[in-house]
């Protein structure tokens, strides 16, 4: 298929020396995002407890909102008609929205798959509506995103037979979502699907790869694989997607995850696990996720993170954020979710610093050497990260 001319353009500035990790620019209408990039979630239009200030006050390079949910509330059309997403929220920087497939998938019990799109109710009122291909990216093209992204179907990563489907039907809605799309200032990503199969990874990447899209996405991780799977995929995969496009990992967020992306050669991340643990009192700092609701921190006068410069650690003792957090009070989200942000966004510009330094291998060392993962589903993490093939291998320096 020829190339498609896309509004919004990757440059690869350098590739770590020892590494996959890569630094490089995504160009867009709407601004500039260094990468690798951490995109906080404003599924509703909003990020959650943050304001459009705060965001650009964090230096935060693109954010995504969600078209199921805006479809469903207040509806593109309104949207179009009081001047697109980027007005309409009072962001003026990138915006990047999913197409609404893996919300789709998560209403298990009540949506419908077939070829011609997915069938689903409602989850606040019980509605049926219909997705297609078609629909998702005319619903993308009234919100105005910079970055739209193809519908795809995110499958058990366990069943072969139903990945197989799955990643066929993905690969034929890409093609009629490419079709139908107009919108000149926005860019198209398709989406690489194959659950936990390394040959259908590999089919997904050649087929997806092949179609010319601005970027590629991996879709199906982070949906109940172990770290294991998922690094495994990750290290299989990525050599198999081209260098100049930017690619982008689905629904994952915790640092762990972004650290040992990048490495992998990862460009971009999204995840609503930085506001969603912030309401709910968890914060993170080099060490590892910590609980504010403990009563270890009833009397506690130190900040989340010492030498942290967000707002929330500037001004704020954990003692003052437990109470905050316990009172149910609205500002200790807004304090925890603004340290969250910082945390991750901070993150990812050291990482951009080591691979520019090619020092990024002894980074990863130093970031591991503190940080502690303590989440149940995550116990394995020791044991995925030294069983994967995390040097490079492709010979060359990569820009």
């Amino acid at each position: 298929m020829s190339a498609r001319a896309w509004p919004v353009t990757f440059e690869l500035h350098h590739t770590d020396r020892e590494t996959r990790a890569r630094a490089g620019l995504l160009r867009t209408p709407h601004g500039d995002a260094p990468t690798p990039l951490f995109c906080p979630v404003g599924t509703q239009a909003t990020v959650k407890a943050v304001s459009p200030r705060e965001l650009h006050e964090l230096q935060t390079g693109m954010i995504l909102g969600n078209t199921y949910h805006l479809y469903l509330r207040p509806g593109a059309e309104l949207i179009a008609e009081l001047g697109g997403l980027h007005r309409f929220m009072g962001w003026d920087g990138p915006i990047l929205t999913d197409s609404g497939g893996f919300q789709v998938f998560s209403l298990e019990g009540l949506r419908r798959i077939g070829d011609d799109g997915v069938v689903f109710r409602s989850h606040i009122d019980g509605s049926a509506h219909t997705f297609t291909p078609e629909l998702v990216v005319d619903i993308q093209e009234k919100l105005g995103s910079d970055i739209a992204m193809v519908l795809d179907e995110c499958a058990d990563p366990h069943d072969y037979a139903y990945a197989v489907g799955a990643m066929e039907r993905t690969h034929r809605w890409a093609a009629r979502c490419l079709d139908a799309h107009q919108r000149a200032d926005q860019a198209l990503f398709g989406i690489v699907q194959g659950g936990i199969h390394e040959d259908l990874r590999r089919a997904s990447a050649a087929a997806i790869s092949s179609m010319g899209f601005a970027g590629h996405a991996i879709g199906g991780l982070s949906v109940g694989e172990s770290k294991v799977d998922m690094l495994r995929i990750l290290d299989g995969l990525m050599p198999l997607l081209p260098l100049e496009r930017p690619r982008y990992l689905m629904g994952v967020g915790s640092p762990e995850d972004l650290v040992e992306g990048v490495a992998r050669g990862v460009d971009m991340f999204d995840c609503v696990l930085p506001t969603r643990l912030a309401r709910n009192g968890a914060v993170f700092t080099p060490e590892g996720r910590l609980n504010l609701r403990n009563a270890v921190h009833k009397n506690d006068p130190r900040p989340i993170q010492e030498g942290c410069a967000c707002y929330a650690c500037q001004h704020f003792s954990r003692a003052y954020l437990r109470h905050l957090v316990l009172a149910k009070e609205m500002l200790g989200a807004r304090l925890n979710t603004l340290h969250n942000i910082h945390f991750l966004l901070e993150l990812m510009r050291n990482m951009r610093a080591a691979i520019l330094a090619d020092e990024f291998d002894a980074f990863r060392e130093a970031f591991w050497a503190r940080y502690q993962v303590v989440d149940a589903a995550a116990r394995d993490w020791n044991r995925a990260r030294w069983n994967s093939r995390v040097r490079r291998d492709d010979g060359g320096n990569g820009a």
